[in-house]
């Protein structure tokens, strides 16, 4: 009877512990508490716009939802999305699936600058192994793109087809870049490690100087695609 009585504690136990966990596109207790808000619903683009403000409506062809994930398939014409707030202090995090040969990513602080025009700071996402696009280290997934490299033995990446989470965290002018739990970068924007990497970069003559602004809003890049997220949610802190 003892064994019995442990036997239907544990399976109440288990059962309490996945009830708490967020189905997909959805906030848990835990982060509707610490002010997360969705970016998707899991059934439409409502909240993002294109570039031109327009609201983005999913479809065929374009970005469109599928099986739960905002989704942008191979050569789609869906064009870069972004969310319709702008952000400073922040803290973000999405779930991303890539097809091999990937090259994509998500900005942040995206700006349109005196000199240089739309611009934002990009995590990189790429398959490592077969983008195109692969052969710097400040290309690599993780990156903040053509800019800083990320740490790649703080990297633990699952391959195309699989999803990863990614987080960014932005307070003050740190930044932090994680990839699957793992810090893979860590940089203050304006220090002399981040203005010789501006300085270097594609960024070089933008002004006032590249992600050094104050705010800006997230996008979600078309870059030919294949790529899906999911989860994709953000917090003023």
């Amino acid at each position: 009877m003892k064994k019995l009585f442990l036997t239907l504690l544990m399976g109440v136990v288990i059962t309490s512990a996945f009830s708490q966990k967020a189905k997909d596109n959805t906030l848990t207790k835990k982060e509707a508490a610490a002010h997360w808000k969705l970016l998707f619903d899991g059934t439409s683009a409502n909240g993002w716009v294109n570039g031109d403000g327009s609201p983005v409506t999913a479809a065929p062809g374009a970005w469109e939802v599928v099986n739960g994930a905002l989704t942008l398939k191979k050569d789609a014409k869906g064009g870069d999305i972004y969310t319709t707030d702008e952000y400073g202090d922040f803290e973000f995090s999405a779930d991303f699936n890539i097809e091999p040969g990937t090259n994509t990513g998500i900005k942040y602080f995206c700006h349109k600058y005196e000199k240089g025009g739309n611009l934002g700071c990009e995590f990189q996402i790429i398959d490592d192994v077969l983008g195109e696009d692969n052969k710097l280290p400040n290309h690599l997934l993780g990156s903040l793109y053509d800019v800083l490299p990320p740490i790649e033995a703080n990297k633990k990446v699952n391959p195309p087809g699989q999803w990863n989470t990614i987080r960014i965290v932005a307070k003050g002018k740190k930044v932090q870049h994680w990839v699957n739990g793992l810090k893979v970068l860590e940089y203050t924007r304006g220090s002399d490690e981040y203005l010789a990497g501006v300085a270097k970069s594609k960024f070089s003559k933008v002004e006032p100087v590249f992600g050094t602004v104050e705010k800006g809003r997230i996008q979600l890049q078309d870059h030919h695609g294949p790529v899906a997220f999911k989860n994709i949610k953000v917090r003023v802190l």
